[in-house]
C-alpha cells in the first residue's frame, strides 16, 4: 500500500538500512508488477531536494521509492537495466485509483540527474511521459554547502577555497569520458563539481533538448523556502495531483559550517556571473540571489 510505503520510509536510518536487503529481494522478484515514476526530482544538489521530497511525500496521492529517496538509476545505476529500476518502486496494484481515493503517483529525487551528462538522455527514452522538478539555489551557497556535505561524507578532503581551487583539474576529461563510456564512474564528478554543478543554464539546456520546456518545472530556492505553501503548490499543479495539505516545506539534511570569507563569496558570485545572467534569459526571471 503506498501509504505503508511511506510509513516505511520515515523509520529511523538505521531500521531503514537493516531492511533493505528483504526490500530490495523481494521488489527484484516482483519487478515486472511494479510501477516507474511519474515524476522525478531532478537536483540541484543541496537545493532543498531532501525538503521537497519530504513535503511531497505527505501528499495523498503520492509514494516515494521502498525505504529510499533516490534509486540514482538515470546516473551511477544504469548498467543494472530497467527491471532493477522497477524493483525500488511500489506494486501497481496498489497504486490505482480507488473509491474515494485518486490514483497514487510514483516518484524519487536523485540530485545528480541534472548535473550527469547522460541522465537527461536515458530519462527521456526510458520514461517519455515523466515530468521533472528542478530546485535552483544561489550557487555561491549551494557550493559551499556541498563541500560541507562532501567533508562529511568522507568523499572530500580539502578545505572550500583549495576544493574550488582544484575543481578544473580534477573535473578535466570527466563529461568526455562519462559520455564516450556509459558505464563509467566518475567520482570527483560525482562529488567534487562545487562550480560547475552552479552553472545551471547549461544543464537545463541540456534537460529540456531532451524532455520539452513543458515537461520541466524549475523553482527558486529562496521561493520553496518562504514559510508559505506558495511555491509548493505550483509544483502540485505542475504535476497535475490533486490539492494536498497546504504547508510550507520543513527545512531537512542541513548541515552547520563556518562563515565564508568575503573575499571568496565575492570572487565566486563573480565567476557565476554569466551564467547566472544567460539562465535569468532562459528562465524568463530573475534569480532571488541576483535579484
Amino acid at each position: 500500500m503506498p501509504r505503508a510505503t511511506s510509513a516505511l520510509s520515515r523509520l529511523a536510518a538505521p531500521a531503514r538500512r537493516a531492511l533493505l536487503p528483504i526490500a530490495d529481494g523481494l521488489g527484484g522478484v516482483t519487478s515486472t508488477a511494479r510501477a516507474l515514476p511519474d515524476f522525478l526530482i531532478c537536483g540541484a544538489q543541496r537545493s532543498g531536494t531532501t525538503s521537497l521530497f519530504k513535503a511531497l511525500s505527505q501528499h495523498p496521492a503520492v509514494t516515494g521509492p521502498v525505504l529510499r529517496k533516490g534509486v540514482h538509476y538515470f546516473d551511477t545505476g544504469h548498467h543494472n537495466g530497467l527491471g532493477w529500476y522497477r524493483s525500488h518502486f511500489p506494486l501497481r496494484a496498489t497504486l490505482r485509483a480507488r473509491r474515494g481515493r485518486p490514483r497514487v503517483r510514483a516518484f524519487e529525487s536523485s540530485p545528480y540527474y541534472l548535473f550527469h551528462p547522460l541522465a537527461a538522455e536515458r530519462i527521456a527514452r526510458e520514461l517519455p511521459r515523466v515530468r521533472v522538478v528542478v530546485i535552483l539555489r544561489d550557487p555561491v551557497e549551494r557550493a559551499y554547502s556541498a563541500h560541507a556535505h562532501e567533508s562529511a561524507r568522507g568523499f572530500e578532503t580539502e578545505p572550500f577555497a583549495r576544493a574550488v581551487e582544484l575543481e578544473d583539474k580534477r573535473l578535466a576529461g570527466t563529461e568526455e569520458r562519462l559520455m564516450a563510456d556509459p558505464g563509467h564512474h566518475s567520482h570527483s564528478h560525482q562529488h567534487h563539481g562545487y562550480v560547475a554543478r552552479g552553472r545551471y543554464v547549461d544543464q537545463l539546456v541540456r534537460m529540456e533538448r531532451h524532455l520539452g520546456r513543458e515537461r520541466m518545472h524549475v523553482v527558486d530556492y529562496a521561493d520553496l523556502f518562504d514559510g508559505t505553501p506558495r511555491a509548493l503548490g505550483g509544483i502540485v499543479r505542475f504535476l497535475g495531483l490533486p490539492p494536498g495539505p497546504e504547508t510550507a516545506p520543513g527545512r531537512h539534511n542541513a548541515r552547520e559550517r563556518a562563515v565564508m570569507p568575503d573575499s571568496l563569496r565575492a570572487e565566486l558570485t563573480e565567476r557565476f556571473a554569466d551564467s547566472d545572467a544567460r539562465l535569468a534569459d532562459w528562465w524568463g526571471r530573475t534569480p532571488s540571489w541576483r535579484a
